[in-house]
This record gives structure tokens, sequence and C-alpha cells, in this order.
């Protein structure tokens, strides 16, 4: 896939998916710019990557305007250019709604929509002065469908995502902006490899997947790569399931 220099800017590039998004996209040429709010790890993960100056480390709460507004003028100074932007971040309160705060909601929303909102606001007037670009926003199965595993508000949250999206490609397509969301299934991880020992949840999240295993990090920074790529040129506004068939039925 085609990502060769261009400048790619991924939120929550310090956890495991974000990550993986970033080595997957730097092999295939890429400069990463990865954002967090972890000062901690971020720089250790960046230079796990690389340290050839092509991956750097920004930190950031994700939530402030006034963050973003600082780490994207530090981007534009350093490469003069944002060519895809990769709203990956993303938390869950695992509560069912009964029981969740009107707080917690709140949180999940400001998370899981508001910093989407503002890398996408932060972006936009760049890549329409470029005549181009891509925006990824992560969602998820729970953006395309009810999930009865998976927490009402996170639900709501990735829906708003989903729509969002295509909001967007609708609206600054005309401007040479493609914006597309992912929808990954469970993804296995340390911590559900974990969740995956209760044989009842594992027969949970395994009995809903046609293909019988869960997503891997590496199936979801493959549609990344390819959607920030030159070859996915033509398309916009999509919602993309990379969940093995859970949303088929």
């Amino acid at each position: 896939m085609n990502v060769k220099d261009k400048v790619i800017v991924i939120t929550g590039g310090a956890g495991g998916l974000g990550s993986v998004m970033g080595s997957h996209l730097y092999k295939e040429g890429a400069i990463v710019c990865l954002l967090d709010l972890d000062e901690n790890k971020g720089p250790e993960v960046a230079r796990g990557i690389s340290d050839d100056g092509r991956v750097s480390f920004y930190k950031i709460d994700l939530t402030s305007e006034e963050e973003w507004k600082n780490v994207i003028g530090a981007i534009m100074d350093k490469y003069g250019k944002i060519d895809v932007l990769v709203n990956n971040a993303g938390i869950n309160i695992r509560k069912p709604v009964e029981e969740m705060s009107f707080e917690e909601w709140n949180t999940m929303m400001k998370v899981n929509t508001g910093s989407t909102f503002l890398g996408v606001k932060s972006v936009l007037p760049i890549m329409k002065e470029q005549k181009g670009g891509a925006i990824i926003n992560t969602s998820s199965v729970c953006g395309l469908i009810g999930h009865k595993y998976t927490p009402e508000a996170y639900t709501a949250a990735k829906g708003a995502v989903t729509m969002f999206t295509k909001a967007i490609a609708s609206r600054y397509g005309s401007f040479g902006v493609r914006c597309n969301s992912i929808h990954p299934s469970t993804v296995m991880t340390p911590l559900v490899e974990k969740m995956l020992q209760d044989p009842e949840r594992a027969a949970e999240r395994l009995g809903e997947v046609p293909l019988g295993r869960l997503a891997s990090a590496d199936d979801v920074a493959n549609a990344v790569v390819y959607l920030a790529s030159e070859e996915a040129s033509f398309i916009n506004g999509i919602s993309m399931p990379i969940d093995g068939g859970v949303t088929c039925y």
C-alpha cells in the first residue's frame, strides 16, 4: 500500500492498537506522529518503532481544544503538512446503563466522541488547504449493531462516531478529504486473553464470530494502512467491519 512519505497522525498512539498501527504505517514508508496522554510510555513506543526521526511522540489531552491547536501547530511547523489523521483513542467504562452515573456517561462521550470531533476539526482546515487528506475514525462493531456484551454508553458513543464520519465524508469530499470509519470486533489483547480464560466468556466472544477467532491488532492495522493509502483514493464515507463476520447476521 502506498503511504510513502505521508505524515500520519495517530491518537492513542501509545496504546497497544495505536502502536501497531504506527508500526505498520512506518514500515510502509509513512512519517508517523503518535499522540497520547502517556508521556512515559509514548516516547518508548516511538523509539520501539524507529529512532530514525520518522516517528515522533506528542503528549496531549485529546479532550482539550487548546492542546490540539498546539500539537497540530508543532506538527505543521516540523513537516508542513498532515496527510492522514487516525482517531484511534477511546475508553470503555464497563457498566450497564442502569448502573452508570450521568458523569460516567458524559466521560464516555467526552473521550470517545469529543476527541474525534476535536481531531477532525483541527485537521480539516489543513486538508482543505492541501486539497486532500484522509481521516480514519476508529468505531466498533458496536457502532453498527447493538451488542449485548458491551455497555450501552460505549455503543452510543461509537454509533455517534459512525454517523459523524459519514457527515464529514459527505460535506468535505468536495475538498478532496476522505473520511472513513473502521469497526473492529473484540481484539485479542493481553487483557482480553486473560478474560478468555473464563470458559463462559470465551464461548460468548468466540461463538459470535463466524471465522471462529478474535481480531488481531494486525488485522485492524492492515485496514488502516489500506484506508490511508493511495489505493483507497476513491473510498469515502464507508463503515468497514473488521469482525470476522460478527455484523453479517
